[in-house]
């Protein structure tokens, strides 16, 4: 077994008394003192500062790097406006996901942020069918998500200009005189910044936001629940190389310019079948969220099935969702069953526990989209 990695913010996370667990090939703070329901009600409450350093930063530089990377995403990418990011999918030959990631235009370059888990891969795939003249620069560098209804004020006393952002705009700014770069986005439904920092100011800065009242450190545990109400899908588990994005209900993630009939149809990895789902809507199955009964949480990997005893798929994610105060999941069912309001079965140590097929998110988003 190779050894785990750690990011700038171990020494942090250790000296605050966080659990410890193996994620992504990292050592990660899955929760502190304030346990996992409480992590996950501040940050809804408040503000939680997260370590994501694990993620890949990576710069693409070249003569016109917006088109090249619209060659392995489906992603308007030449309509992204500078100072502006968008989600984006990898996918491959067969229409499958080969990873999620954030795309923000920098001007004269690409600032790319995939999963930890594929970041390897992600940089290989881009090396290996990106054209020549084109660089693909790993970074050393922290990330800090801060998160909450009331990061924004705490944001206002450190760092006023990034409150002038609105949802997926991005900037180059200073904090206590370190230069960071700050995207007005985040993974939890809540309002919030991800910060990007120079590996080694990363820890200063982290003790910088946690000196603010609002701010508490928060793990990957609640960092799961807070995204599962949230609606938002986790590579690997709700999304992966067997799931198109119509499947996974990721359409808007295809631009408009990208469809038949748009401006620059397909051109992309797998378009072919991508774009026949969109038009045909033929697929067989898609991805939905669940809401359960009672507090029994449903988890990953729980088989679905309809009111005959007939098995339907499995749950991709599941919990109990704290602020919904019930069981929240998703998973895929055959596109038949995947109107709101039906009702599937989850199988649960021998029982068959009802689940209302649920619109997502199932919690109203607080994103700042401006006044």
């Amino acid at each position: 077994m190779s050894e785990m990695k750690h990011t700038p913010l171990y020494a942090l996370h250790v000296e605050l008394g966080a659990k410890m667990v193996p994620f992504a090939g990292y050592e990660m703070p899955v929760q502190y003192s304030l346990g996992v329901k409480k992590e996950h009600e501040h940050t809804r409450g408040a503000s939680g500062l997260f370590d994501v350093s694990h993620m890949g930063q990576v710069l693409l530089r070249g003569p016109h790097p917006a088109e090249a990377l619209e060659t392995l995403v489906p992603a308007d990418l030449l309509g992204l406006p500078a100072g502006m990011q968008r989600y984006a999918l990898f996918t491959s030959e067969e229409g499958g996901i080969l990873d999620d990631l954030m795309v923000v235009n920098n001007g004269d370059h690409l600032y790319l942020v995939v999963n930890a888990a594929c970041k390897a891969e992600d940089i290989a795939h881009l090396r290996q069918h990106l054209p020549e003249g084109y660089s693909v620069e790993e970074l050393d560098r922290g990330l800090l998500a801060l998160q909450g209804p009331k990061t924004a004020e705490v944001m206002a006393r450190l760092c006023p200009e990034a409150c002038e952002m609105v949802f997926m705009q991005h900037g180059h700014f200073e904090i206590d005189g370190i230069p960071v770069w700050i995207s007005r986005s985040g993974y939890t439904g809540e309002d919030g910044f991800e910060i990007s920092v120079p590996a080694d100011q990363s820890e200063a800065l982290a003790r910088r936001l946690l000196a603010e009242p609002e701010v508490e450190a928060i793990g990957l545990g609640a960092r799961d629940s807070l995204r599962l109400e949230a609606g938002l899908c986790l590579y690997g588990h709700d999304i992966d190389t067997g799931t198109t994005p119509v499947e996974g209900g990721l359409i808007w993630a295809i631009g408009k310019p990208r469809r038949n009939g748009g401006e620059r149809p397909g051109g992309f990895p797998g378009a072919d079948r991508i774009l026949h789902q969109v038009e045909a809507k033929d697929h067989a199955r898609k991805r939905v969220g669940l809401l359960g009964e009672g507090r029994a949480p449903v988890r990953e990997g729980t088989e679905l099935f309809d009111g005959e005893g007939n098995a339907l798929g499995r749950v991709t994610s599941g919990g109990f969702g704290p602020t919904v105060g019930k069981p929240v999941a998703m998973g895929y069912v055959p596109v038949a069953l995947a109107e709101p309001g039906t009702t599937v079965y989850a199988e649960v140590r021998g029982k068959r526990l009802p689940m209302v097929v649920t619109k997502t998110p199932f919690v109203t988003p607080g994103y700042y989209r401006g006044k």
